[in-house]
């Protein structure tokens, strides 16, 4: 029977997520969906949502979903996060409080009653370790209305188990990194799709890490429009500062041209060569980086198309390694 109240998901699109709004759901309460646009996630396209909680919520039964785009602020924690970085640039504890905070802004917003999650106690060794969940709960400022369900046993009662909103009894005591319950858990209440069953975080990756962190000691004011260009490419740094990126196949040359702002320096071969983008003054040195990824033998009459502040024009190579050098 559907009662008076309700709560707030943090819905990823993962199965954890999932699997806990179903629980929720089968209490009676009232559910909407939030789900944080990242720049950092797996399964997040440029300028979209992750696709893989819209068909979260189409199993759920077309619950409201309300999306949350992580802005400049998000990137500015990433780079001096309070409670520091796990493995790579993966502020967790810092980006569940961050999270959290929001969902709770837009749960007074709206008048819902609490929040629940489909965090698991001890799956994530940075943010899901019962000290970490203390931290997380009480910089949030919401401690007491975050509802776990998959690990509910293990907790002390949250208000909305201690006021009767749902019966803690019908839920779960799941912990650890094993993915056998929530699997079995899933077959059980009818879930089959899940295609990101277990979330997946760029932060946490050592390459891509590794190109944030230089990106983010050269930029003054880093911004969340300039990451989608860390996925793509060769990434090279000069003695100058200068960045230069370079395409690996056709697509990637289509997605630097998209990508590529009026400041930067754009080449495009007229000939079998991967597409540049310079961010700097040394177009000598990111024409000697296309060339060392082409087999076509090429003279100084060779073409390049160069894009800067909107003019594009061809030049010779001799141009570039000489005259421009």
């Amino acid at each position: 029977m559907e009662k008076n109240i309700t709560a707030i998901g943090l819905l990823s699109g993962g199965l954890d997520s999932t699997l806990a709004a179903k629980l929720i759901l089968e209490q009676g309460i009232k559910i909407v969906a939030v789900n944080f646009v990242s720049p950092f996630c797996n399964c997040t396209s440029q300028n979209a949502g992750c696709s893989a909680v819209v068909k979260a919520v189409q199993q759920l039964g077309d619950i409201p979903l309300k999306r949350i785009s992580m802005g400049d602020e998000y990137l500015r924690m990433v780079r001096d996060p309070k409670y520091g970085h796990g493995s790579g640039m993966n502020p967790c504890i810092d980006c569940r409080i961050m999270k959290i905070s929001m969902a709770a802004e837009y749960m007074k917003e709206i008048g819902a009653d609490f929040l629940f999650t489909g965090e698991v106690l001890g799956q994530r060794p940075m943010s899901q370790h019962r000290r970490a969940i203390d931290i997380i709960d009480k910089g949030s400022g919401v401690k007491g209305l975050i509802l776990r369900p998959l690990s509910a046993a293990h907790f002390e009662p949250t208000i909305p188990e201690i006021e009767g909103w749902v019966d803690r009894d019908k839920f779960l005591d799941i912990t650890g990194r094993s993915r056998k319950p929530q699997i079995a858990l899933a077959e059980e209440k009818g879930i089959h799709d899940f295609p990101c069953p277990a979330g997946g975080c760029k932060l946490t990756e050592k390459h891509f890490s590794d190109r944030l962190r230089d990106y983010l000691d050269h930029t003054e004011n880093p911004s969340v429009k300039d990451m989608a260009l860390l996925k793509v490419g060769r990434h090279f740094r000069n003695e100058n500062g200068d960045k230069i990126i370079v395409a690996r196949d056709e697509i990637e040359g289509s997605i630097l041209e998209q990508l590529s702002r009026l400041n930067d320096h754009l080449l495009m071969p007229d000939f079998p060569a991967p597409t540049v983008i310079l961010k700097g003054t040394d177009l000598k040195t990111a024409v000697e980086k296309m060339m060392q990824y082409t087999k076509h033998k090429t003279d100084d009459e060779s073409v390049i198309w160069h894009v800067k502040d909107g003019v594009k024009e061809n030049r010779k190579i001799s141009e570039f390694t000489s005259s421009l050098s």
